[in-house]
């Protein structure tokens, strides 16, 4: 069995963790020790110090308003280092409230400004419509089963490319028919559900390009996704 350690940060796990965003960390986990890697997850909170630089994949989750401006005002501090691991293709993904924050910035109902680090070229405005339910997204993944709740109206400037258009659901904001963005190897989404465990070919691309980044691997060892083929197919029949 291979030593070889993949070492991933888990951004803000207590203050932006809600809808079963944790399963995405489980799954990248597991789908590395099915083939003989070891990992090490490492989480970051509000105040802590954080290595950046040493982390070979990067994911935040979703939360609460209060949740995010904490996270917004903490987040600032290490906008350079996360600008530097975007650029330099470290697998990186972002849910719902943190997806927020990697673009410019939330403003909530209240008109509160919450400052993100410009990642992603995109606006949030909060709304009084929830968005909430199934969605079904086309991408290079193939098609993106997930959850979505949130109220935020995320608006993607015209340079910045989505990570896929919307099938069933609301997506960014409910019009445009796209959900998420995509910076190089940098991905934010609304799906929530988890969204990797129904999901593992967007998955395997974020270990893939991990393992591409440090150990120069080109493929994976496929795995049977079976039961995850199954999950993924019957969530997508399941009413809105």
């Amino acid at each position: 069995m291979s030593k070889k350690e993949i070492k991933i940060l888990h951004l803000y796990p207590k203050e932006l963790n809600i809808y079963g965003d944790r399963g995405n960390i489980l799954t990248l986990v597991k789908r590395l020790q099915w083939r003989g890697y070891h990992t090490e997850v490492i989480s970051a909170g509000v105040g802590d110090k954080v290595d950046i630089a040493g982390a070979d994949i990067i994911f935040g989750g979703g939360g609460q308003d209060r949740g995010q401006i904490a996270v917004g005002q903490d987040l600032q501090r290490h906008s350079k280092a996360l600008h530097k691991a975007s650029k330099n293709g470290v697998p990186i993904l972002t849910i719902c409230g943190t997806y927020q924050l990697f673009g410019r910035g939330f403003t909530t109902l209240d008109g509160d400004e919450i400052k993100g680090i410009s990642i992603f070229k995109a606006r949030t405005i909060g709304s009084t419509q929830r968005m909430i339910g199934n969605v079904i997204v086309e991408s290079e993944f193939g098609r993106l089963i997930g959850f979505e709740n949130h109220s935020g109206r995320t608006l993607l400037e015209r340079d910045q490319e989505p990570l896929g258009r919307v099938i069933q659901g609301f997506g960014n904001d409910g019009r445009t028919g796209f959900e998420g963005s995509k910076t190089l190897n940098t991905y934010g989404t609304y799906l929530h559900g988890p969204v990797l465990p129904k999901n593992p070919r967007f998955a395997d691309h974020l270990i893939l390009e991990a393992l591409k980044n440090k150990y120069g691997v080109d493929t994976l060892e496929p795995l049977n996704d079976g039961l995850e083929e199954v999950a993924a197919s019957d969530a997508s029949k399941r009413p809105q």
